[in-house]
């Protein structure tokens, strides 16, 4: 669960209410409180940061740990992350951890990054998951087992991830750039580690290494959500004020990066069908002002289409995309500059403009619109971000790996004083041939170098640091299924759309809303499959009004997150904005559906990365695997909408599409009759109502709308192995056609029976495959039964080491077997039923969750009273109902597997 910390963006303004401040508890200290989050600070060195939200219905504890990839020794990479899978493992007092996530509905996780690892849940909000959370972070920072035979199994699932990253020819390829621009720093290695340090960490060093850093006084805990501050922290008090004070003393970290004196250069060559590239410059650590002075600087580089990298490379047809980021970081890091080019195309010529994109960049000053329109895009994603308590619960653990999480509001303050003078002070500071890796060793008389300023001195930085005043609250929002429907208010506009609005008070006056179009039917959809997929991605390249970056840059000074895509059945519209920018949003949104442009330059751009990324993805054992099931399952004819495209069908559809053909099917296909208009948080009913009769209630269908069903067909089994040279990781994918719709009676026990068999930490897979056997980083299964028809899909999947393969198809097969033969528990099946409810009840609290689900029941003709009713019917499943339902509709004689991998090199048949 290995995490890259990539900090794109600053943050900016976030508030929140004052309150008359209560009497501590004994031995604790309020250290400080900067816009609605307060830190305190216990007697063993534990501090903790609460920040109370009544508009969530769930609580978010997060335990960052000051430790990471940079803290290991010689022989120890890797161990900071091997250390995270095994806080999984147990303690004493709570022996099977993932199966207390699942019973108490939570949304949990562990990663590691260079500075810090981190583990959280989010849970519905109650004393009872409160209590729980609390004592099991409290107890599991000292007690944990890091037992041996723990060790031997999660050593190989680790190891899987391992190679499922090296997969990956970007992650690769980073991992070499930083190896090469770090000659003594730990950031040069990889958070993951050393396949050879992975297999052989002996347990005493990784126990002697628990030791050290799992303390108070090296973590910062976190409580953010539905929360009675006071109450809180008394509890913290009692969970974790009980834990010693360590008297050891934990040794700084003193190894600097020298000056680099010359350009370096790697080489990565592997099996591929894209080339890349990545250009990487020393820069200061994340709390140094330049860090925030470089953010902007990549912005103002990799903004599409106004961006210098997209100019020079994409628009030009020199690379298929181009990108920058800072990658932030406690210590001096690094600024990152990619570009993916396809094979056909040079190379060469790619890294030269792009070297001189960058490195020219001081002697073309960008002007005041370029840094102001990055400025408000890093705005918009920041301010969106903090309006949600448990986004910040959980991004307070990047700037507490920085030093101080106050650098979340120091960096805000920050970006309204950087000028295009200070993006060419920086470009020329860092952004120079012998600070650059990419490269060999040249000798040179007068070197060039960049010196690095030291790490900031924070207790200076902060001394007379206030932080900024206040925004709007939210209400506490009941998310059961009968407050929703008591809440929702439903309407259909003069041509047929659907109207669904949830007004509701929220943090920051926070909305989110989505228009989705239903378009054509069976036969008139017929060969029109790829030119409904790209009039659908061209909606957000231009009108007859905006081009496509004016777009862009309106959406950024709205504060609204849009995305527009879809295919030939449907497009939708997904937004995320605030209640006093939702009209300007809505308007500009209609025009987009309304009135596209279809420009030429931008179709070409578009097909050229969709190449590119298709052609990244041709060898790669998961998407063969996964296509080669689909196909199977869904055997309509090329044509037929529900026909599943080969990966080099996709390719030869991409070369030889037309843009008129595009055109012309939004023509014939475009229109509102049988959409649906969904909007959910703080607006205006009655001005949003009229808002949407006036932007959309006058579009009709010009053809209509009809579903389109899936019939069930038994497909015959198959068994089929792809070979995927020089591919370490491998991928297990299987599943059949299923006789059962979301109406059917049996429906309620297959969702229960695939929540036990695959769902979740506590499944039965994942705890055979991955934490008894430790075949598998990831594996599960899922069930689908349709609406408005008997059919559906039961699925199956792992990735795995490759000479794993039959180990993993014995295991899945022998599980479903066993579940076939035997049946759930009592106490399986209540467990069960309480985690799947409360996960539900989660989902139900995000708004954006919330808002697709609405959508989904009006486009089928429902209520949440039929969520409500769904809930009842679990609720009152026996072991044998559960088990009968699935013995009625899963045949394992009709399972079909598909597996790719490098199974030569691993010298197995599978």
């Amino acid at each position: 669960m290995q995490q890259v910390k990539l900090l794109f963006l600053a943050p900016v303004l976030f508030v929140a209410s004052a309150y008359a401040q209560p009497a501590l508890p004994a031995g604790v200290e309020r250290v400080t409180s900067v816009e609605g989050i307060t830190e305190y600070k216990l007697a063993n060195g534990l501090h903790v940061l609460l920040f109370p939200d009544a508009t969530k219905q769930t609580i978010t504890v997060n335990a960052t740990y000051l430790v990471g990839s940079r803290h290991e020794h010689y022989g120890e990479t890797g161990m900071a992350h091997l250390l995270e899978h095994m806080v999984f493992k147990g303690t004493p007092n709570h022996r099977d951890i993932p199966k207390e996530l699942s019973n108490h509905g939570a949304r949990p996780n562990g990663s590691t990054a260079w500075d810090r690892t981190n583990y959280y849940e989010t849970f519905a909000a109650t004393d009872e998951n409160l209590n729980w959370s609390l004592d099991l972070e409290a107890d599991r920072m000292v007690n944990s087992f890091i037992a041996k035979k723990d060790l031997d199994s999660e050593m190989t699932v680790v190891r899987n991830e391992f190679e499922a990253g090296e997969n990956s020819a970007q992650r690769v390829l980073l991992q070499r750039t930083m190896s090469a621009a770090y000659v003594w720093h730990n950031y040069g290695k990889s958070v993951i580690g050393s396949r050879a340090d992975i297999e052989n960490v002996p347990i005493d060093r990784l126990q002697a290494f628990y030791r050290t850093y799992y303390q108070p006084d090296n973590c910062v805990l976190t409580v953010a959500g539905r929360i009675d501050e006071p109450k809180v922290l008394q509890l913290v008090v009692n969970y974790f004020g009980k834990i010693p004070r360590p008297e050891r003393t934990l040794l700084k970290t003193y190894t600097a990066e020298p000056v680099q004196d010359g350009e370096r250069l790697i080489t990565v060559r592997r099996v591929g069908d894209t080339q890349l590239i990545n250009v990487a410059y020393h820069v200061p650590d994340s709390a140094n002002r330049d860090s925030d002075v470089l953010d902007v600087l990549a912005s103002v580089m990799r903004r599409q289409p106004a961006g210098r990298l997209y100019k020079a490379l994409v628009e030009t047809k020199k690379a298929a995309s181009a990108s920058s980021f800072v990658l932030s970081l406690r210590e001096p890091g690094l600024m990152i500059f990619t570009a993916t080019v396809r094979k056909e195309s040079s190379l060469d010529d790619a890294r030269d403009i792009l070297l001189k994109t960058i490195e020219d960049f001081a002697s073309n000053p960008p002007t005041k619109e370029e840094v102001d329109a990055a400025r408000a895009e890093i705005v918009k994603q920041t301010e969106l971000s903090l309006n949600d308590s448990g986004r910040i619960g959980l991004t307070l653990s990047e700037y507490i790996a920085s030093g101080d999480w106050r650098l979340l509001f120091l960096g805000r303050d920050r970006l309204k004083d950087i000028t295009p003078d200070d993006l060419v002070r920086v470009a020329k500071t860092y952004l120079k041939p012998a600070n650059r890796t990419m490269g060999i060793f040249i000798p040179t008389d007068k070197p060039d170098r960049s010196e690095i300023p030291n790490q900031s001195d924070l207790i200076t930085l902060f001394k007379d640091y206030k932080g900024g005043a206040a925004i709007a609250q939210g209400e506490a929002f009941d998310p059961s299924p009968e407050n929703i429907d008591k809440r929702t208010i439903r309407g259909t506009l003069g041509n047929g759309m659907k109207l669904v609005m949830l007004p509701k008070k929220t943090r920051g006056e926070n909305v989110s809303a989505e228009i989705v179009l239903r378009l054509g039917d069976l036969e008139s959809l017929t060969n029109r499959e790829r030119a409904g997929s790209i009039a659908a991605s061209l909606l957000m390249r231009g009108t007859t009004k905006h081009t496509r970056q004016q777009i862009t840059d309106e959406f950024n000074r709205l504060k609204a997150q849009v995305s527009v895509g879809g295919g030939a059945t449907s497009t939708r519209a997904s937004i995320e904005t605030t209640r006093a920018n939702l009209p300007e949003v809505l308007k500009l949104v209609a025009e987009i559906l309304r009135e596209p442009a279809f420009p030429e330059n931008e179709f070409e751009q578009y097909r050229q990365q969709q190449l590119a990324a298709i052609e990244n993805a041709r060898r790669e054992p998961q998407t063969l695997a996964s296509v080669g099931l689909q196909q199977h399952l869904s055997p309509y004819p090329k044509g037929d909408p529900r026909h599943v495209n080969s990966v080099d069908e996709m390719i030869d559809e991409l070369k030889s599409a037309k843009l008129d053909d595009a055109r012309k099917f939004y023509s014939d296909f475009y229109g509102a009759s049988s959409g649906e208009f969904v909007v959910v948080g703080d607006f205006d009913p009655e001005t949003t109502q009229k808002l949407a009769s006036n932007l959309f209630g006058d579009w009709k269908l010009p053809h209509p709308h009809q579903r389109i069903l899936t019939p069930f067909q038994p497909i015959p089994a198959v068994n089929q192995s792809i070979k995927t040279p020089d591919k370490a990781n491998a991928s297990f994918m299987a599943g059949m056609t299923i006789d059962i719709g979301d109406e059917n009676r049996d429906y309620p026990g297959m969702v229960l029976g695939n929540y036990i068999l695959g769902s979740g930490i506590n499944s039965r897979l994942y705890q055979r495959v991955r934490d008894k056997e430790g075949l598998s980083y990831g594996v599960g299964a899922q069930f689908v039964g349709r609406a408005k028809q008997e059919s559906g899909t039961f699925m199956t999947f792992a990735i795995y080491a490759p000479q794993n393969v039959n180990k993993v198809e014995a295991a899945i097969r022998e599980e479903f077997a066993r579940a076939l033969k035997d049946g759930f528990t009592d106490d399986e099946v209540a467990q069960a039923k309480k985690g799947w409810l409360q996960s539900r009840s989660v989902s139900r609290s995000q708004d954006r969750e919330l808002m697709g689900l609405l959508s989904a029941t009006a486009y089928d003709g429902r209520k949440m009273a039929d969520q409500a009713d769904l809930e009842k019917k679990v609720q009152a499943l026996t072991p044998k109902d559960v088990v009968e339902a699935m013995r009625r509709h899963l045949d394992l004689s009709r399972l079909s597997v598909f597996k790719a991998g490098d199974y030569d090199k691993a010298g197995v048949t599978p």
